[in-house]
């Protein structure tokens, strides 16, 4: 077949990308198409896309790929992003070069961990609890907008909460974080240059009177290694978390509540054993993902793939939200599931592999455990209030990500 074979056009990928990088799947283990008008191998099967997030030879920055140009600092100055701010944005842990990756990741696992979450989990129902409380009042016209009103604001207050944000500074970062989705220039320079001031001011306060928070752990850190952590890698750590925090988690509870309100035999089931809870939690992460339908890498060197070389420089597309439906690994893969085995280890791909597989994916499913078992032990028979087709998503490559959810709450239990 030619690459016009598989050149998934833009709205196709917005209204049903599962649908069109399932044909592909179902055609071939790999196959070379096109995206923005540039050649990409595609993968879209589960084994195949497991194994390539594994391979270090393939690179999350093109920089790491001799002789190519950065194509991410291209595209954050095409878009206006100040010269002195790009570091931030090309810093973070997803595109530093390895070396630099595993050095980050090491800090921020030693701080973010397991026992941090653990202790988080009161507060993360307190804040559900105190979000669900207000949704009536954010009712119009009888319905409420879930995502503004629940699923957003409940992880970014637990992100704030978690690096020591102090209360009156929250309001600042709710706006950040709205900055950077906007992806408007002016907006991303005047979020960057606030951050990177008030980041300051915060390790400062928190090198004179240390906390239990993330931030802290941070400076001990970096005081206790000799200084490994640079300010402005400081500043794009943070950024990240902020990040993980507006997209995915938002993304799942949205999708799950989606999800869920129109399977109520699944509901019932969760109701009758809420001990099957942490397993819907994957189940959806499966189904739905966490925004993100594939990532981009680059060949760092020539890669055999089966009977395929892929050479070096090239782009390989790597459809997480493919392989999580894909037939040969799941049962009825289209189909929401919440007793399906994990067979005594997470077969999804919703948070990566390997090197890159998310640090906060523990924060993550946590949060999104305790606000769909409280938003659905609260409003039993909460529904859309619109037919699902008339969801709007975020036009965004790559992504899958609600816009709006308006749904009719329903009589509290």
């Amino acid at each position: 077949m030619t690459t016009d074979d598989y050149a998934l056009t833009w709205h196709e990928l917005m209204v049903d990308p599962y649908s069109g990088f399932g044909r592909i799947r179902e055609q071939a283990p790999i196959v070379q198409g096109s995206w923005d008008g540039r050649p990409v191998w595609i993968v879209t099967r589960h084994e195949d896309v497991s194994a390539l997030l594994m391979d270090r030879r393939l690179a999350t920055n093109s920089s790491a790929v001799p002789g190519c140009p950065d194509d991410y600092r291209a595209a954050l100055r095409a878009i206006g992003v100040a010269e002195e701010l790009v570091p931030y944005l090309a810093g973070d842990l997803v595109r530093t070069d390895p070396e630099s990756h595993a050095r980050l990741r090491k800090l921020l696992s030693r701080a973010f961990t397991a026992r941090r979450v653990a202790r988080l989990r009161p507060r993360v129902e307190d804040i559900a609890r105190e979000l669900l409380d207000a949704l009536p009042g954010r009712a119009e016209g009888g319905a409420v907008e879930l995502i503004e009103h629940f699923a957003y604001p409940l992880p970014i207050t637990v992100i704030c909460e978690l690096l020591g944000v102090p209360e009156e500074d929250r309001p600042l970062w709710r706006g950040w974080s709205d900055d950077y989705v906007s992806m408007d220039p002016a907006r991303l320079n005047r979020m960057l240059a606030d951050m990177s001031a008030h980041l300051r001011e915060l390790v400062g306060r928190r090198r004179a009177e240390p906390a239990d928070d993330l931030v802290s752990a941070l400076i001990r850190t970096h005081d206790d290694d000799g200084g490994l952590l640079s300010h402005t890698e400081l500043v794009a750590m943070v950024l990240t978390l902020m990040i993980a925090s507006q997209l995915p988690t938002p993304q799942l509870v949205a999708n799950g509540a989606v999800a869920l309100a129109a399977r109520p035999d699944q509901l019932a089931l969760l109701r009758a054993d809420p001990g099957l809870w942490p397993g819907a939690v994957h189940e959806l992460v499966r189904l739905c993902g966490p925004g993100i339908v594939a990532m981009l890498r680059y060949a760092a060197e020539d890669i055999a793939f089966g009977d395929t070389v892929i050479r070096q420089g090239d782009r390989v597309q790597l459809v997480l939200g493919s392989a999580n439906r894909d037939p040969r690994r799941f049962p009825a893969p289209d189909l929401l599931d919440v007793t399906r085995p994990v067979d005594g280890g997470v077969q999804h791909l919703g948070y990566s592999r390997g090197a890159h597989y998310c640090l906060g994916a523990g924060l993550a499913n946590q949060e999104i455990e305790v606000a769909l078992s409280a938003l659905f032990g609260r409003y039993p028979d909460l529904a859309l209030a619109v037919a699902p087709e008339e969801l709007e998503w975020r036009p965004i490559p790559l992504t899958r990500q609600l816009v709006r959810v308006p749904v009719v709450l329903g009589e509290p239990a």
